[in-house]
């Protein structure tokens, strides 16, 4: 039987910079379960994604950052992209956002460079993660316990470290976010 996310409202909190396809694809991989899914952003109307070093599309902000709180949500997901991330951990908004989520104990799914954030909400200490691979002095330096695998599933905090990782990321996502009662 497929994991059911029917009424769950799930955040994708990102910013200028996000790598489209780590946005998109788990997003769909969500919305296909029967989710919500909600873009959140610090800025409105729209943020610029990227493909690697490319510009990509330019993305339509559902809310944002300072109109929205981890109460409104169910989970939340975090796609990668290293300027995305780089950002975030620097808005202060950001960080109570994704601090909120786990402080609330809902669960959270980052891939690639999105675990900087988590790091900067001081949430990975004591766990076990994985990222990209240039994020592992960093999270090891947090207190994580970093994984070279490509979905590490620790209670309610899934990552992964690719793109080449998403179909597991994803999978991995919809099932522990539908645990979620």
């Amino acid at each position: 039987m497929e994991p059911n996310l029917k009424g769950k409202r799930i955040a994708i909190l990102a910013t200028d910079g996000v790598e489209q396809v780590e946005l998109e694809k788990p997003r769909k991989a969500l919305d296909d379960a029967g989710a919500v899914t909600v873009l959140v952003a610090p800025k409105q109307p729209e943020i610029q994604a990227f493909r690697h070093h490319e510009a990509g599309d330019r993305l339509k902000v559902d809310a944002k950052l300072t109109e929205v709180t981890p109460d409104e949500f169910d989970g939340l997901m975090l796609p990668g992209g290293a300027l995305n991330p780089d950002q975030l951990r620097t808005i202060p908004d950001a960080v109570e956002f994704v601090r909120g989520f786990s402080q609330r104990g809902k669960p959270i799914a980052a891939i690639c460079h999105a675990p900087w954030i988590l790091v900067e909400a001081d949430i990975v200490r004591g766990r076990r993660v994985t990222s990209w691979p240039s994020l592992k002095t960093d999270l090891r330096n947090a207190g994580a316990r970093w994984l070279d695998e490509e979905v590490v599933v620790d209670g309610r905090l899934v990552t992964s470290r690719k793109p080449d990782d998403i179909p597991a990321f994803s999978r991995e996502m919809v099932a522990v976010f539908a645990k979620r009662s």
